[in-house]
């Protein structure tokens, strides 16, 4: 199924210094308090007692992180009615989009290239530029490590570049492979560029680019209604629903 799938990647990315607090697997950055960094994921099919959900609470409060979670409410059905018991709001319901990569419509965008990148000059340049479009603090030597670390765990990383200017206008990341599935995320265009085409076109290179690296199933999760037509015109997909939910925190 689809949504364990998914469930399972994001748990894998969470990577060697994932926690556990009851049925959650959380990711945890410690550099970084920024919501979409530290989130947690149940276990498919739980539905958590009080307690259980206390613990997980707990966990984000002892690291001053607001307690929250990402996951695809098909898998654990039983998860939101614990969370809303406890106090959990949703930030949003956003739909689930996947893309089979001999699906992607072409996107070229004149004037810009589009290309994978793998250097500390590229990383720098695309940190940069998901910054400033997601209105986060100026990069640093962090976010840079953040982005190598896709690269290392079998993940792909594009900017786009003004070819008049050399700018990088554009960025995106793919994560590396878990059992074919992975997550297109960080799509993000500077200010200037926008509304020309070019967060399709570095998400269809992505896509294609992905099934060379083992990728059949890559997924993304759209903001808002304007950023998924961006990702239907690609080749994308809903086939589901992903939750974000978290507690405002009084002792945070």
């Amino acid at each position: 199924m689809l949504s364990t799938h998914v469930h399972a990647y994001l748990r894998a990315a969470a990577g060697d210094q994932a926690h556990r607090a009851g049925p959650f697997t959380i990711r945890f950055d410690e550099h970084d308090d920024a919501l979409p960094f530290n989130y947690a994921i149940p276990d498919d099919g739980v539905t958590p007692a009080a307690e259980e959900v206390a613990a997980l609470m707990a966990a984000f409060r002892e690291r001053a992180r607001t307690p929250r979670l990402e996951y695809v409410p098909q898998a654990a059905p039983g998860v939101e009615q614990a969370l809303e018991a406890a106090g959990f709001v949703a930030e949003g319901r956003y739909p689930l989009l996947i893309c089979p990569p001999d699906a992607v419509a072409d996107e070229a965008v004149p004037g810009v290239e589009v290309t994978l990148v793998d250097d500390d000059p590229g990383l720098w340049g695309a940190a940069r530029v998901m910054n400033a479009a997601f209105e986060a603090p100026e990069a640093t030597e962090h976010d840079v490590a953040r982005l190598r670390r896709v690269l290392d765990g079998g993940g792909l990383m594009a900017t786009a570049i003004d070819a008049a200017t050399g700018e990088v206008v554009g960025a995106g990341q793919l994560g590396g492979p878990h059992l074919g599935v992975a997550e297109v995320a960080g799509i993000a265009v500077a200010a200037s560029h926008r509304r020309r085409g070019i967060g399709g076109a570095v998400t269809a290179l992505l896509t294609r680019a992905g099934a060379k690296a083992g990728i059949t199933t890559p997924f993304l999760t759209p903001a808002d209604d304007r950023a998924a037509s961006v990702y239907l015109r690609v080749g994308y997909r809903k086939v589901g629903e992903m939750l974000h939910v978290s507690a405002q925190d009084p002792a945070r």
